[in-house]
């Protein structure tokens, strides 16, 4: 498609903006010890305690002479009390040793590693120089450690005196018990999934002026390339000529034009599809049920979903996805102006399916409801998960550090919990029953409205119910349908989190040729999409016949 000059200027204007935004801390993990002096390179040991009693004087003296003895840092270690977390000062300003708790619930990670980033934050690290962090940890928890350190240090910052730093920071490995892994093949996989992480917050912490949709496309339009993949591109006027009248009809209003993005990574031999489908409302002022000023600021997160989607499908690439993936962005400014959806307007959203608006701040699901149905009609995918900053509602099922899972199957319900407990991207079940509670949005003059009757009734799953009723099939879909609204993990207080990118890695860990990925995949039968609540379907989708079309 030939872009406008409108079109090319506002993609150079947010590319100048986004070399001048960059945080300058770059991240390099290590997979060999390399030695160092505190006084001159300073090193922060970080990790649980149990973890940190099992190391040995051997795993750390690199970084540590010849300013610390062995007699200090075993002291040290001693002397810590984490609750949660508890630092001791190894020499001077030049080394220091942080703990946290292994005391965790079932439906958290046992890795606790959402300490780490309070670590850092705190007293872990000195000055604003180069620096070396060693984590100390179990094999398994690795990645959930070191995606933990990603999390700390956001890209975006448009401060004036950020531009002036510069220092990189060494992360390196020290595991302690079974060790299965190549230390070089675990510090590959966690810089990948680092690099993706950090992508996704820096997508979403950048405001509307500078990721506004065009600039979002071009986002796609880099992964493409770095991947060698060219992506499908329908945005503007040719969604509504096509029946995307979800994404057209969420977008229409705003000055830069709502579009459907699809990178697709097709390997020989595989004998799945699969299709990641995110929620990108770059902005959501509501439209015209417009959000109040105090609800409004912080809008620019609405867009988690798509950013995390994308991040992780490159990372999920460059990893080696062996099934055919597929990335679907729904991308929309939800605005306010005169071409903007009315409540009472009816869409016809891909799935042919009418929808009533009576609230136009439930866009994304009309967005994803036309992603998803593209993903099950177009792109004839066995598995559809879709990920989405969806309901306030979220925060009060699931909470601020748990992402809400609805799906058909409950055999990704408990993937997805054990993913999420692995990854450090925490999840937990909603309730799956369309019978009871789709009613909620019937309509006298369409097949639905978009917004339910009662809020009080199970609203974060009717929500995500009314995104796999567009599904072919809809509640009848032949495969796996996965939703996840991550509404309030998306950040931390004003900062992004990247969240997603390390669940999805983890959760389709099987289908990748990297060996740690593998290891913390809940499983290779999760790609059994004939299982229904215990029930297999002997016409199961999962026959595994060639899917490389």
């Amino acid at each position: 498609m030939v872009k406008s000059v409108s079109e090319i200027h506002h993609i150079k204007v947010a590319r100048v903006f986004k070399k001048h935004s960059m945080s300058s801390t770059k991240l390099k993990f290590i997979g060999q010890p390399a030695k160092s002096d505190p006084g001159q390179v300073p090193v922060a040991i970080i990790g649980q305690a149990s973890n940190l009693k099992r190391a040995q004087w051997s795993d750390v003296v690199h970084r540590l002479e010849p300013k610390v003895t062995e007699s200090v840092f075993k002291r040290a270690v001693l002397s810590l009390s984490p609750t949660p977390t508890d630092t001791c000062a190894l020499w001077n300003n030049g080394s220091s040793i942080g703990a946290f708790t292994d005391k965790t619930s079932r439906h958290n990670m046992p890795s606790a590693a959402y300490h780490i980033p309070k670590l850092l934050r705190a007293s872990c690290l000195h000055g604003k120089g180069d620096e070396v962090i060693l984590l100390i940890c179990k094999e398994s928890e690795a990645f959930a450690c070191g995606c933990a350190v990603a999390r700390s240090f956001s890209l975006f910052s448009m401060r004036s005196d950020n531009r002036k730093r510069s220092r990189t920071l060494t992360i390196e490995f020290v595991i302690v018990g079974e060790n299965t892994c190549n230390p070089q093949e675990i510090a590959q996989c966690v810089q990948e999934a680092a690099h993706s992480i950090q992508m996704a917050a820096r997508i979403v912490d950048a405001p509307c002026n500078i990721m506004h949709t065009t600039a979002f496309v071009q986002e796609a339009r880099d992964v493409g390339k770095e991947l060698g993949i060219e992506p499908v591109i329908i945005s503007g006027e040719d969604l509504d000529k096509r029946g995307f009248g979800g994404i057209y009809g969420v977008g229409k209003a705003a000055p830069y034009p709502p579009a459907l993005v699809v990178l697709s990574h097709r390997p020989a031999d595989a004998t799945l599809t699969i299709a990641w489908c995110g929620k990108g409302i770059v902005y959501d002022t509501g439209g015209l049920s417009i959000k109040g000023k105090t609800t409004m600021p912080g809008m620019k997160r609405d867009c988690g979903g798509a950013a995390a989607i994308l991040s992780a499908f490159r990372a999920a690439v460059k990893r080696g996805f062996k099934q055919n993936l597929h990335c679907v962005l729904c991308l929309a400014e939800n605005s306010v102006g005169p071409l903007a959806t009315r409540p009472d307007d009816i869409h016809i959203l891909y799935s042919g399916r009418s929808v009533e608006i009576n609230n136009t701040d439930a866009e994304g699901r009309l967005v994803l409801g036309d992603g998803v149905a593209y993903a099950s009609n177009d792109l004839k995918a066995d598995i559809v998960l879709d990920m989405a900053t969806l309901t306030g509602a979220q925060g009060v099922s699931t909470g601020k550090y748990h992402a809400a899972i609805l799906t058909n199957r409950d055999v990704w319900e408990r993937a997805c919990i054990d993913a999420g407990r692995t990854s450090g991207d925490l999840t937990h079940p909603l309730v799956y029953c369309p019978e009871l509670h789709f009613s909620e949005f019937n309509s006298a003059v369409a097949d639905m409205k978009n917004s339910v009757a009662d809020r009080s009734n199970a609203q974060s799953s009717c929500a995500g119910l009314f995104i796999g009723s567009h599904l072919k099939g809809a509640f009848g879909f032949p495969g796996a349908w996965i939703h996840v609204d991550m509404a309030s993990p998306v950040h931390s207080g004003e900062r992004a989190t990247g969240y997603g990118v390390a669940l999805l890695l983890v959760l389709f860990g099987a289908a990748s040729k990297d060996k740690l990925l593998q290891q913390l995949c809940p499983g290779g039968s999760i790609f059994d999409t004939g299982s229904v609540d215990g029930i297999t379907d002997e016409n199961s989708v999962a026959s595994k016949r060639p899917r490389n079309a």
